[in-house]
Order: structure tokens, then C-alpha cells, then sequence
């Protein structure tokens, strides 16, 4: 009878760890996706850049339509990620969703005031707009950075 009962105790303790070890996995791995989305969102982004370089802008808009809807299913498991929203509104400016992108952008500010790649695409999209004052604000942002988001931006600009 005592080892029936040790049997069972033993049983049950490994049934309720297993089962503890999987939904801390099952947890674990929504973290990960999200990651693994963002990243994976981000290799095709930098695979539609050197699609542009080559004009080849149908190629380029395929893939960040892919890219962004990799970003949407990762701004649906964490929305407090500037980083997302950058690339949010950066894939949305590349596929002509330039209200949408604004209004990431402009999201991913409230989180990060100084995100760089944020401030830097933001002003791209007023100039992409023609509301170069507004880009003039966000190069402000910029300026001290010492960074190639200051000097792209501050290009782009004297050059329109």
C-alpha cells in the first residue's frame, strides 16, 4: 500500500512539473515569436533596400509587404515597442501608406521622443509630403547625435 501511494505522489509531482514546464514554455515562446517576427521583418527590409539600389522597385515592394506584416503581428504581441513602431512606419512610407506611417511614427515618439531611426524617417516622410518645417523639427531632434540619421536627414533636406 506505501508504495502505491509513494507511486502515485511521484506521479502526480512529474505530471504537474511537466505541465508547469510546458505552459512556461507556451509563455516563453509568445516573447520569442514577437522577436523572431520583428527580425524576421527586419531581413526582409534590409533585402527590399538592396532591391531599390538595383531599381528594382516591384521586387523591393513585395518584400515590404511581407516585412510589415510581419511587424503587424508583432505589434500585436507587444505594443510598447518604438522599435516596432519604427519599422511599422517605415514599411507603411515605403508601400505610399503615408498617413498610417505618420501615425506610427508619431506612436512609436510618445514611447521614445529620441529614437533616432524613428526622428530620421519621420523627417523623411515630411519631406516625402512637402512640410519641410516639420522635418526642419525633427533634424533639432537630432542635431548633437553625431550620428547617420542626423547627417542623411540634414541631406535630404538641403537637397529640397
Amino acid at each position: 500500500m506505501k508504495k502505491n501511494i509513494k507511486f502515485i505522489i511521484i506521479l502526480f509531482s512529474v505530471l504537474l512539473l511537466g505541465s508547469n514546464l510546458s505552459f512556461a514554455a507556451m509563455s516563453g515562446s509568445s516573447d520569442n515569436n514577437e522577436l523572431a517576427l520583428y527580425k524576421q521583418g527586419k531581413k526582409l527590409v534590409y533585402q527590399a533596400k538592396k532591391f531599390e539600389k538595383e531599381n528594382k522597385a516591384n521586387k523591393a515592394k513585395k518584400l515590404y509587404l511581407k516585412a510589415l506584416k510581419k511587424f503587424e503581428k508583432a505589434y500585436t504581441k507587444n505594443k510598447k515597442s518604438a522599435d516596432i513602431l519604427n519599422y511599422l512606419g517605415y514599411t507603411l512610407r515605403k508601400t505610399d501608406e503615408l498617413e498610417k506611417a505618420e501615425n506610427y511614427y508619431l506612436k512609436g515618439l510618445e514611447l521614445d521622443a529620441g529614437h533616432l531611426g524613428i526622428n530620421e524617417y519621420l523627417g523623411e516622410l515630411y519631406v516625402q509630403t512637402n512640410r519641410i518645417d516639420l522635418a526642419k523639427q525633427r533634424l533639432a531632434v537630432l542635431n548633437g547625435c553625431n550620428c547617420e540619421e542626423y547627417e542623411e536627414l540634414k541631406e535630404l533636406i538641403e537637397n529640397n
